[in-house]
Formats: C-alpha cells, sequence, structure tokens
C-alpha cells in the first residue's frame, strides 16, 4: 500500500530533526558548568637558599633600601588597573548604473521596408537598464573599568614578568568570573606596583558570568532555531 503524506506533513518530517538538532545546543540555557578557579602557580620556583647563621646578610631576603617595592621576582603580586575602551565603526556605500539600448533597421527592397499592415516587421529596438544602490553601516563599542591582583608565574631572561590571576565573585543573583594574564614590562610598573591594561603584552582578558542575569541575556533554544541558517523563513 502506497501512503499519500500531504505537504504539512512532510514539511514536519524534515523541520523535526533540525529542531531536534538546535534544541541540543539550547540547552545550555538551562544548566551551567560550574566555573572551577585553579589556583596560581609559577612554574619554576627557586630553589631554597640554606640559611647562613651568623651572618647579617642572608641571600634570598635582601632589601633594597632605595628602590621602590615593586614585583620583581616569581610568586610577587602587583595590581591591573583595567581601563578597556574600544570603538569601532564602519560605512559602506556602493551605487552601480549601467544603461544600454540597440536599434537595429531592418533590410529594404527597392528603397523599401518590408511590411505588415503598414508596419516594418524587421526593425528592432532594444533597450535596457540596471541600477544597484547598497549601504551599510556597522558599529561596536565596549568598555571594561576595574582592577585585579597578579601574581608573577615566570620571570623572562630580559626581565619581563608573566602574569596570571583570577577572580571570582559570588553574588546574589549569580557568579561573575574575571580572568587576566600576560607579560609586563618591569618598567611599566608604577611606584604603587601597578599597571594599566594597555601596557600588557599578549594580554588575555576575559569577564564572563552566570546565573539569572546572564540567563536573561541568552537566547532561548527556539529563537536560536529561527536565527540559525536551519531556519525556512
Amino acid at each position: 500500500m502506497i501512503r499519500v503524506r500531504s505537504p504539512l506533513q512532510v514539511l514536519l518530517v524534515v523541520l523535526l530533526p533540525i529542531c531536534a538538532l538546535a534544541v541540543l545546543p539550547g540547552c545550555s540555557t538551562f544548566s551551567h558548568k560550574d566555573h572551577k578557579v585553579d589556583p596560581v602557580k609559577p612554574r619554576a620556583l627557586p630553589p631554597p637558599v640554606a640559611r647562613t647563621d651568623g651572618a647579617i646578610y642572608q641571600a634570598g631576603q635582601e632589601m633594597a633600601l632605595f628602590a621602590d617595592l615593586k614585583a620583581r621576582r616569581v610568586g610577587d603580586v602587583l595590581t591591573i588597573v583595567l581601563n578597556e575602551a574600544t570603538t569601532a565603526s564602519k560605512n559602506a556605500e556602493t551605487k552601480t548604473a549601467k544603461t544600454s539600448a540597440v536599434t537595429d533597421t531592418g533590410p529594404t527592397i527597392f528603397g523599401k521596408s518590408i511590411l505588415t499592415k503598414g508596419v516594418p516587421i524587421l526593425d528592432t529596438t532594444l533597450s535596457g537598464s540596471h541600477a544597484f544602490d547598497g549601504v551599510g553601516t556597522a558599529s561596536q563599542g565596549n568598555s571594561f573599568v576595574g582592577s585585579l591582583t597578579v601574581t608573577v608565574t615566570e620571570v623572562e631572561s630580559n626581565g619581563n614578568l608573566v602574569v596570571v590571576g583570577d577572580k571570582n565573585l559570588k553574588l546574589n543573583q549569580g557568579d561573575e568570573f574575571i580572568h587576566i594574564s600576560g607579560v609586563v614590562r618591569p618598567a611599566d610598573v608604577t611606584t604603587n606596583n601597578t599597571v594599566t591594561s594597555d601596557k600588557i603584552a599578549d594580554a588575555h582578558i576575559s569577564y564572563s558570568g552566570k546565573g539569572v542575569i546572564a540567563n536573561a541575556n541568552q537566547m532561548g533554544w527556539l529563537t536560536r532555531f529561527f536565527n540559525s541558517v536551519f531556519s525556512p523563513f
């Protein structure tokens, strides 16, 4: 027996698997993996130096009497002052126009055109025009202000400091996570042991969160489907 399906049934058969695929990524809207901040550990701590009994000077415990107290060794901490502000904009406009015309006069016999009911039948006239007008505008702006204290995990051969730091804030309506890592030049560290984020080389700065407010800013699975490439509309 051959069963004939209606167009609606065929459409449902095609869309149901696609909707199922769209539901899977949408499940992340309702469940989040716990963000576990790993403790910062220096890559290579210097070996402990044996104490010299009775000596005034102890190696590894020297004090710089005429220098600022700034991070310079593995395990030291310094404060990153976040002052990130980016603005980007782009405008594009394209206009094209083309007009063409062709006129072809048919042959004549004894100086007269071939007529049908008094109208020349071999005369041809063609004309056409094409026009395109496109406009595009894009703009984006971001701002991130704050501070975070990081730990020196490595001192490179040229003296630059490799720093890493995390901050985990547990609030009433959710959690906030901040991560910073990069390379700091000791000359950029101020006298109060701070450095601005725009002076960090190879900077990796991330800010994320989870909870009620974060969920409210995410699209549901059905909205994701209608905004995906699988949507037929």
